[in-house]
């Protein structure tokens, strides 16, 4: 099978310089009444983005996409506008509830805090005016009841290339040899963490799968490992994901090792406190030796005296405590 040619290439943050919108304007300009091939591979960014290419794409008339690698969010609605959808067999789907970045950080009065809870009262409505949108959205692509999109993305979890052609976000499924299944490294988990997302069950990469992160996070997917094959098809009220015993029972020892080992060193650092705070008081009580007479001394004006046995131990301490604290 001949390599595809794609005319666009969306990648990274959909907002930012590989997946803006000027550059989906100027080359479907270039292509006025032709057809346009779009790869796109990202996690999501900017819904406004994400729904002003997919008008792009449906005013240009003949566009098709192409889904690799892991996708969600805005990179999911920015397709919403092409003629025609596929997925490779090795990526992945993600639809899931708008979100927006919040941070509160102070002291409030009950006045402040009435203000604050106002105003999140305003940004809850907001987004779920644009969930009720994005709801519709999908549902017009699957042809299926917004009611039913709207509880897929109150569910979230990843979607099989097969899922998401059983819904109807895609139209065909490939196996093209020039698309890569996608790979997990820690830059990948952390970015999906920090923006709420589960983690796929992937194949870790070889580096990573040897650091401490890798080997944290194929414990971590472990648990999301059956996730995206147990997302309901569409119902009137969805179950929420629940765990098992014994994935609640690792997850509680896990905490329970970690709290231990906090508290173990927690505990050596005040030993060690309370031993140099002993050893700064006795040296401080301690009187000068008396000098009976005057000794030339041999070693060069630079060199510090040497250091008695209890100020070489409190170095030796406080050395310690630095390094740990650094590390």
């Amino acid at each position: 099978m001949a390599k595809t040619t794609y005319n666009i290439s969306l990648k990274g943050y959909v907002g930012g310089s590989d997946f803006d919108r000027s550059t989906v304007d100027r080359e479907l300009a270039r292509h006025d009444g032709k057809q346009v091939n779009v790869l796109i591979d990202s996690l999501g960014g900017s819904l406004a983005t994400g729904l002003s290419i997919s008008a792009a794409f449906r005013n240009h008339g003949n566009v098709n996409v192409h889904f690799v690698g892991l996708n969600a969010s805005a990179a999911t609605i920015a397709s919403l506008g092409a003629a025609h959808i596929s997925i490779d067999t090795g990526a992945m789907y993600l639809v899931h509830k708008c979100s927006m970045a919040f941070f509160e950080w102070g002291s409030l009065n009950s006045d402040q805090f009435a203000t604050l809870i106002a105003d999140c009262e305003k940004i809850k409505a907001d987004l779920d005016k644009l969930d009720q949108n994005v709801a519709r959205l999908y549902a017009a692509r699957c042809k299926r009841k917004p009611e039913d999109l709207l509880a897929l993305m109150k569910a979230g979890g990843w979607l099989s290339p097969q899922e998401a052609l059983d819904w109807g976000f895609v139209d065909e499924i490939t196996d093209l040899a020039e698309d890569a299944a996608p790979r997990l490294t820690d830059v990948l988990a952390s970015a999906m963490a920090d923006a709420g997302m589960p983690i796929p069950d992937i194949p870790i990469s070889e580096a990573e799968r040897e650091s401490a992160f890798g080997k944290f996070i194929t414990a971590l997917s472990s648990l999301f490992k059956n996730q995206s094959n147990n997302i309901p098809m569409p119902t009137e009220n969805p179950t929420p994901k629940t765990y098992t015993e014994a994935e609640y029972n690792a997850l509680n020892a896990r905490l329970t090792e970690a709290t231990a080992l906090a508290d173990s060193q927690k505990k050596t650092i005040e030993e060690r406190d309370s031993r140099i705070a002993e050893l700064e008081a006795k040296l401080a009580k301690t009187p000068a030796e008396p000098s009976k007479q005057v000794v030339e001394d041999s070693k060069p004006a630079g060199d510090p005296a040497p250091k008695n046995e209890v100020e070489a131990f409190v170095d030796t301490c406080k050395s310690a405590r630095q390094l740990f604290n650094e590390v």
